[in-house]
């Protein structure tokens, strides 16, 4: 297991002046006779909260399939770092790009127990053969408490937790592997307002372990709660970029619903 972050670290509310750490130049993607993406671009940069947004058939979940390698972009660049990268599937975005993506089915095992789930698949093992239940549950707890994740225990079956609690152990998994960048799809979907309170903060949690997240979500709330920029398509282009600081509520909706014409013609 990578080494955990113990300590929660100030993040800045801003993206910095850097080069971006994920960047997408022209992307395009056509399905048939429908053009999902039309020349994006789009970029991360180190420790700051992206929300992606736009109405249904905007082009998001093509976007973040590229980027996740589910699909394969027909035209475009990534680059990593500064790096041209080719992702030709999910293993490639999380050993290329550190990249991990939380869908909204957070893909647990009900079964099972929260310890198991974080290392699913990466259970610490004693002598290569069996495996170190006591190491497991207690670099779990680590995991957890670095989150700050309100979990009554590392051995509760999953089967048993809040929706809010679900989405921090599929989280806390992603972290355990060490990725650096979270991709997460509509997190406080389905969930009450104090569910998606502790989502909230356990997104600024991740945040403040230095991690870069992109939240997909129609929750407007929810985005000006967590989110340092947001990006919004509309028809499969970038319509406008905005600081969360710089922009309101109002705005963003002119911009998904075309009320306002954006930064590029449809």
């Amino acid at each position: 297991m990578n080494e955990i972050i113990t300590s929660l670290a100030e993040a800045p509310t801003t993206p910095p002046s850097e080069e971006p750490i994920l960047e997408a130049k022209g992307i395009s993607k056509a399905f048939g006779h429908v053009q999902a993406l039309d020349d994006v671009d789009f970029e991360l940069y180190s420790k700051e909260v992206v929300a992606l947004l736009g109405d249904n058939g905007a082009g998001k979940s093509t976007l973040v399939k590229i980027l996740s390698g589910i699909y394969r972009k027909d035209s475009g660049q990534i680059y990593v770092d500064g790096e041209p990268v080719e992702i030709h599937g999910p293993k490639d975005a999380e050993r290329v790009a550190g990249i991990s993506t939380v869908y909204q089915d957070l893909a647990l095992v009900d079964v099972r127990d929260v310890g198991s789930n974080i290392f699913l698949n990466m259970e610490p093992t004693r002598l290569g053969i069996f495996i170190n239940f006591k190491k497991l549950y207690s670099d779990a707890k680590k995991v957890i408490d670095v989150l700050r994740i309100d979990m009554p225990s590392v051995r509760v079956n999953v089967g048993e937790l809040s929706g809010g609690q679900r989405q921090g152990v599929a989280i806390s998994r992603a972290l355990a592997r060490g990725r650096r960048i979270f991709i997460l799809d509509e997190p406080t979907a389905a969930l009450g307002v104090e569910q998606q309170h502790k989502v909230n903060d356990l997104i600024l949690n991740l945040k403040a372990e230095g991690k870069t997240i992109l939240v997909i979500s129609h929750n407007l709330e929810h985005v000006f709660a967590v989110a340092d920029r947001l990006v919004v398509l509309r028809r499969g282009r970038r319509v406008g970029t905005r600081l969360k600081t710089e922009t309101t509520k109002e705005e963003i909706v002119g911009l998904i619903t075309a009320a306002i014409k954006g930064d590029v013609p449809d």
